[in-house]
């Protein structure tokens, strides 16, 4: 492709000129809006100033990712597109592109639960990193907390599960490569959650689409991801109790008591969760006890969330989350229906127009059943199928918080198992990596280390073929509080390596605790 006549960006203005003499050789941004692209068209192309980028109303990030001021994005060009692969699609599309300084590299963006909205804050963090980057809403406008932009809206559907991302890859890449004359260097995925499954599905369907791919709690298998949320919501009414953020801060803090110093040190973290043997049963009333205690109905409710569905005759059907998540659970056992993001698939979409569905009647095997039946081909990654992108090179790095309340560890735990022995064994040495985060809830936050750099990871993993086997993940020491609440008071700093697993961390018995530097890393002790 040719590069479009160069011009000056906004010659003459105070702002901006001098950056025109900084850049290389690149197009103008309102050139772009000329560009033609791949199944759509560019709706508008304009430079946004340093910290100038005002997001629309109502266009927060996703849940789990911290909101970003925007003050600190340089200046970039604003491209903005509708991209329309079926007669029923209406996908909104936006790239980002450094004015001065980009690194070479593409970076693409994820979404949250059904999506619905572009990604603008984790935008605005690739830009300050000088990554040329994009997002979409994945072809429908909603709070994603509800499916009902799908019914009656199969392509739509198709869309939001791996079509959007796709087709909004391929035309940033032509924005791209008409804005600086060359294509990137290196096509990056990272994302969280819906994102994370997304990054698998590109991995899957469309294995040129990136060369690294970081997916952090993917939200897959999404179907079955549904049946266990309904699970959860279930346990409550099933044995006529209630789980509260009480109830779920008594177990958290009893199973961390008994479970803190697996890795030779007490720092209120569970690091090791796969050989913590509790049970919620210590905390069951004794004769006369009828305070700061669960009552028999609340034990079998919280012993089923950690055992995992199953059918009515006891076959364990999908995995449970893991000991230590309770703090996060709260939204998937208090309301008077299960979380709605599930609910919303089963009523709109799985039993849409079903006269007679009671939520509360039906066998988990046939939810099971019926959930992959509906949607497994459109939303769901099999392990088996990623063969094509480890053969051309790609690398994938999987991530998980251990105390994660909406999206079990355990699904991401089982899926690298599977990956593990579908691929050749010099990938899955070289190519493929699984980080497990103790104390991380869902995307960010929680109790321990919650950030850690996957972007720079895997951009320096795709540049050397040096796979990472330990990243530093650090406590922010500010915690968000509620709106209109007074902010918590500062943590102490806290540092911890993840290990690759299997591996795990281990004090070393000397040294600040709260450095990483007093850990190493090796296989846990099997007993």
């Amino acid at each position: 492709m040719r590069t479009i006549q160069i011009k000056r960006i906004l010659a003459g203005t105070t702002i901006l000129g001098s950056l025109a003499f900084a850049m290389p050789a690149q197009a103008a941004c309102s050139d772009l809006e000329g560009l033609s692209i791949t199944d759509g068209k560019i709706t508008s192309a304009a430079i946004v100033a340093e910290g100038a980028f005002d997001p629309p109303a109502g266009s927060g990030p996703p849940p789990g990712v911290a909101a970003s001021p925007f003050s600190d994005i340089p200046a970039f060009c604003r491209v903005r597109m509708t991209l329309t692969p079926s007669p029923d699609s209406d996908i909104r599309s936006e790239v980002w592109l450094p004015l001065d300084g980009w690194n070479g590299n593409y970076a693409g963006v994820g979404n949250g639960i059904w999506a619905g909205s572009i990604s603008f804050a984790e935008m605005g963090r690739n830009v300050a990193r000088n990554y040329a980057t994009a997002a979409t809403d994945t072809g429908h406008v909603g709070n994603g907390m509800t499916a009902e932009w799908a019914i009656g809206h199969p392509e739509k559907l198709v869309d939001f599960g791996h079509r959007a991302v796709h087709v909004t890859t391929v035309a940033a890449k032509q924005i791209v490569k008409a804005f600086y004359g060359r294509g990137p260097e290196l096509s990056i995925w990272n994302s969280c959650s819906t994102g994370g499954r997304q990054g698998l599905m590109a991995a899957h369907r469309y294995p040129e689409d990136f060369d690294a791919i970081s997916a952090m709690a993917p939200a897959n298998p999404m179907t079955d991801l549904m049946t266990q949320s309904m699970w959860q919501g279930w346990q409550p009414q099933r044995f006529n109790v209630r789980i509260t953020p009480v109830e779920l801060g008594m177990v958290h803090g009893a199973a961390v008591k008994q479970c803190d110093l697996l890795d030779g040190v007490e720092d209120g973290l569970i690091s090791r969760p796969q050989q913590c043997g509790f049970d919620p049963v210590v905390l069951q009333c004794k004769a006369g006890q009828d305070k700061n205690c669960l009552s028999e109905g609340q034990v079998s409710a919280i012993r089923a969330m950690y055992d995992g569905v199953r059918a009515e005759d006891g076959t364990s059907l999908l995995p449970g989350w893991p000991v230590g998540s309770e703090l996060q659970m709260a939204a998937l056992t208090m309301g008077a229906e299960p979380f709605p993001v599930a609910m919303s698939y089963f009523r709109d979409l799985v039993y849409g127009g079903r006269d007679g569905w009671d939520w509360r009647k039906t066998d988990y095997r046939t939810y099971t059943e019926d959930a992959r039946s509906y949607g497994a081909g459109i939303l769901n990654v099999a392990p088996d199928g990623l063969n094509p992108f480890f053969a051309r090179g790609g690398k994938l790095l999987l991530s998980h918080g251990w105390s994660d309340g909406l999206i079990p560890a355990t699904n991401t735990l089982r899926f690298y198992h599977a990956l593990y022995s579908a691929i050749p064994q010099q990938a899955a040495e070289t190519q493929l990596r699984l980080f497990m985060a103790p104390g991380m809830d869902h995307c960010s936050g929680g109790e321990g280390p919650s950030e850690f750099d996957t972007l720079g990871t895997i951009t320096d993993w795709a540049k050397t073929d040096q796979a990472p086997n330990r990243l530093i993940a650090t406590r922010p020491t500010q915690v968000a509080g509620f709106p209109g609440q007074p902010p918590a008071p500062p943590r102490e700093p806290m540092e911890r390596p993840l290990c690759a697993y299997p591996w795990v961390a281990q004090y070393d018995g000397e040294g600040d605790p709260q450095l990483a530097s007093s850990f190493s890393c090796g296989l846990p002790d099997p007993q």
